[in-house]
């Protein structure tokens, strides 16, 4: 008998759960999702323009907590110094008045389209220049309704944001472009937006940039006062480091190769006019244009860049080896003049020579064959003048040689005739110009390489 018994009760609950669990698959959950939203937001129920209360239902301000998505960084322009980012948008906070029942768990959030049927924070970017959503195929956009009264809102935007940036270090700079948030019309008193706690920004993986790396990121807090008040504003803080080895192809090694070829000219013949004076124009016109269009692709700022003083001094070499030609050729046409007039002067005293010689020997012919000649003593006294000269004479030769210097030793194999001046320019050109070039070189990297920058605050 009381086996029987045990026998049914079993049967009993197996029919309720049996029917309990047929009445739970018969539930549409969907329109208990509609239901839910026409209570919580049918009119006269929830008004969208009053913001909701503070923490624990308080009159305190309405924290509304942030995070970030960075999908890609298009272009960072120099010129206009901006920058182009998209990325996925979030805020999140809490609104009592939307609570609901979730029916045991089964409903673990709403989702709504439309962000105007709740209250939304009036947050800007107050760096921004241009901007726009994304809608294809559908609005890049949803709100999501907790059954707490959680709100979470995310959204998928393109912005173009202001980077004012310090090219001083141009192109061995790093930038900092930063992304500021703030309230428009909501003081601290009502509304103040936090960083989510955790890890606020995140960044796409393989994040790829075309001439910079992204090295890191800082978020922080910059709230503004103005005469109506103190409004909450956050800030994240992107350092962007370029990349040199462009640069390095396609300035540097161009503007090395453009001063060497400069010093050429200086291995040439004097004579090869042409060739001198064309090669020296067409480095210096070459130079020009490539400085010409590294300023073109940056903004004019009144401040020197290191890429100036590299193409400025680059310039220079090139030039100096332009006018060490015309300092070359005057050399030798000063040369060849004075050469042509000793060589006159020569041919006039030899005539002269050549004049008085037969002359003397006309006299000597008129002469009387009986005059005597008057013979000079072999002997000299010791206060004779002039045996004292030819004694200071045998001093000075019996003095031991001076040891010449290392620099005179090497000039010395250049004559010192005038027409050979031109020839001792291009030697001492040829050494003075690369290590001249080798030293600017060294204190160029050294300083431009190893050097902090004063407004790098990471």
């Amino acid at each position: 008998m009381g086996t029987g018994h045990y026998f049914w009760a079993i049967f009993y609950f197996t029919s309720l759960c049996s029917a309990s669990l047929a009445n739970n698959a018969k539930i549409n959950f969907r329109e208990k999702e509609k239901k839910v939203l026409d209570q919580i937001l049918g009119a006269g129920k929830y008004d969208a323009r009053i913001r909701p209360s503070g923490i624990n239902g308080t009159d305190g301000p309405a924290i509304v907590r942030i995070n970030l998505f960075v999908r890609s960084i298009m272009t960072i322009s120099d010129i206009k110094m901006e920058y182009s980012v998209q990325l996925t948008f979030r805020e999140q906070w809490t609104d009592e008045r939307l609570k609901f029942d979730d029916i045991q768990g089964r409903l673990k959030y709403l989702t709504l389209t439309e962000a105007n049927r709740v209250w939304m924070p009036d947050l800007f970017f107050s760096n921004e220049k241009e901007g726009h959503f994304h809608n294809i195929i559908m609005p890049n956009v949803y709100i999501r309704i907790f059954p707490n009264g959680s709100v979470l809102y995310s959204i998928r935007i393109s912005l173009t944001l202001a980077c004012p940036m310090n090219l001083k270090l141009y192109p061995l700079d790093r930038q900092i472009c930063s992304l500021r948030m703030a309230s428009y019309g909501w003081t601290t008193n009502d509304l103040v937006f936090l960083w989510k706690e955790g890890d606020p920004v995140q960044v796409v993986k393989n994040l790829h940039l075309p001439r910079f790396t992204l090295e890191k990121f800082l978020t922080d807090y910059c709230n503004s006062k103005t005469n109506t008040g103190e409004y909450s504003c956050l800030k994240v803080d992107l350092l962007f480091k370029r990349e040199f080895s462009y640069y390095l192809i396609q300035i540097y090694i161009p503007c090395c190769m453009l001063v060497i070829v400069s010093w050429v000219s200086f291995w040439l013949d004097q004579g090869a006019v042409p060739a001198r004076v064309s090669l020296g124009v067409t480095t210096l016109l070459t130079m020009a244009t490539q400085t010409s269009g590294i300023n073109a692709s940056l903004p004019p700022v009144s401040y020197t860049k290191a890429i100036d003083v590299w193409t400025g001094v680059c310039l220079t070499f090139v030039f100096g080896a332009l006018l060490e030609f015309a300092l070359v050729n005057y050399a030798s046409r000063s040369g060849l003049n004075k050469a042509n007039m000793h060589k006159e002067n020569m041919k006039k005293k030899r005539r002269d020579l050549e004049q008085a010689s037969l002359d003397a020997a006309s006299d000597l012919l008129d002469t009387d064959s009986n005059a005597t000649f008057a013979m000079k003593p072999l002997v000299r006294h010791p206060g004779d003048p002039l045996a004292l000269e030819k004694l200071r004479q045998c001093e000075v030769h019996m003095q031991p040689p001076k040891r010449p210097s290392c620099c005179k030793t090497w000039l010395s194999k250049f004559p010192t005739r005038q027409c050979s001046r031109s020839k001792r320019i291009d030697v001492i050109s040829r050494i003075t110009f690369p290590l001249v070039f080798a030293l600017f070189n060294l204190v160029y990297w050294s300083t431009y390489l190893f050097r902090e920058e004063d407004d790098e605050t990471f």
